[in-house]
C-alpha cells in the first residue's frame, strides 16, 4: 500500500489497521484519550518552535497528521459502535461553521470584529438553549471549556469570582497556599530520603495526589489574581528547563563524560552557569 493525498484512502487505511494491527485493534475511545491530548500538545510545540526550516516544515505536517489520525480513529470506533461515521462528523462540522457565520453565508451586515463576536455569542446562546432542551444541565461553570488542568482551574476560578466567590485580597490566597502546603507536608514521607515511590500504598499515593492537586489549584488562583496565565507560565518554565538541561548535557559531553556518570555537583554548576547566561 502506498500513501496518497486522498482522504478516502486515509479512511480505508484506518479500517485496515483496525482489522490487521493488534495494537490498533484493541484500542477504545477511552484508551485513546491520552494520545489525543499528547498529539495536540506536540502540534502546539511544533508551531511554537517553527523557524521556517525544512525540518520544521516536515515536523508540522507530521504533527498535523497525528492530530488528524486521532480524529479519524475516534470516528472509526464510533462508526463500529453504530453511533455515527466520519461523513456525519464532517457534516456536523460544516453545519456548525455555516450556522455560526451568517455574515458570510447569509450576508448579514456585520461591520466589524465586535459585531461578529456579538452575533457569535447570540448563536452560542441559541445553541445552548437547544442543548438544554435536549436535557443538558446548565450551570454557571458549564461554559468553562475543556483544556489542560491549569487552564480549567483558572477558568473555573474566574467564573466563581464573577459571583463574588473569591478572596478579597492577595493575602487570602497566600494564606490558603500556606495551608495547603502544610497539609501536603503532613502526607509526604519527608523523613525518608531514600524512600521508594513504588512502595507507597494506594491510599498514600491518593492522599498525596489530592494534596498536590489542592496546592496546584491554589497556585493557579494566585496566578489569576496577578493577571498571569498559569498555563503559559508553566509552559515557559518547561521550555526554560529544556534549554538549561541541554546546556548541561553539552557541557558534560564536552568533558568526555556521560550524564549518568558525571557527579551531581558538576551538573549543578553547569546548571547555574546556564542560568547566568540567560538561558
Amino acid at each position: 500500500m502506498t500513501p496518497t493525498s486522498d482522504f478516502n484512502d486515509l479512511l480505508a487505511l484506518m479500517e485496515r489497521l483496525r482489522a490487521e494491527c493488534p495494537w490498533d485493534a484493541k484500542q477504545t475511545n477511552d484508551s485513546l484519550q491520552k494520545y489525543a491530548i499528547e498529539e495536540v500538545f506536540e502540534l502546539i510545540e511544533a508551531i511554537q518552535t517553527d523557524d521556517g526550516s525544512a525540518f520544521a516544515t516536515e515536523n508540522l505536517k507530521g504533527e498535523l497528521g497525528d492530530v488528524l489520525l486521532q480524529v479519524i480513529f475516534h470516528a472509526k470506533l464510533y462508526d463500529e459502535a453504530a453511533r455515527f461515521d466520519m461523513a456525519q462528523v464532517i457534516y456536523a462540522l460544516q453545519d456548525k461553521l455555516i450556522r455560526r457565520h451568517p455574515h458570510v453565508f447569509d450576508k448579514e451586515n456585520l461591520a466589524d470584529d465586535e459585531a461578529v463576536k456579538r452575533r457569535w455569542d447570540e448563536i452560542k446562546r441559541q445553541e445552548n438553549a437547544h442543548w438544554q432542551a435536549l436535557g443538558k444541565p446548565i450551570r454557571r461553570l458549564s461554559n468553562v471549556k475543556a483544556g489542560t488542568a491549569l487552564m480549567q482551574a483558572q477558568a473555573l476560578q474566574s467564573q466563581a469570582a464573577s459571583v463574588g466567590f473569591d478572596w478579597t485580597n492577595l493575602q487570602g490566597v497566600l494564606d490558603k497556599l500556606g495551608e495547603e502546603i502544610t497539609e501536603l507536608q503532613q502526607v509526604l514521607p519527608c523523613g525518608e530520603f531514600n524512600y521508594q515511590a513504588d512502595k507507597l500504598s494506594d491510599e498514600q499515593r491518593q492522599r498525596i495526589s489530592d494534596e498536590l492537586g489542592d496546592c496546584l489549584f491554589v497556585l493557579s488562583n494566585l496566578a489569576r489574581h496577578m493577571g498571569v496565565d498559569a498555563e503559559m507560565a508553566l509552559q515557559s518554565a518547561a521550555g526554560k528547563f529544556r534549554r538549561r538541561f541541554a546546556f548541561v548535557e553539552d557541557q558534560v559531553a564536552a568533558t568526555g563524560l556521560e550524564m549518568t556518570t558525571c557527579d551531581l555537583q558538576t551538573k549543578d554548576d553547569y546548571w547555574n552557569a546556564a542560568k547566568k547566561s540567560g538561558l
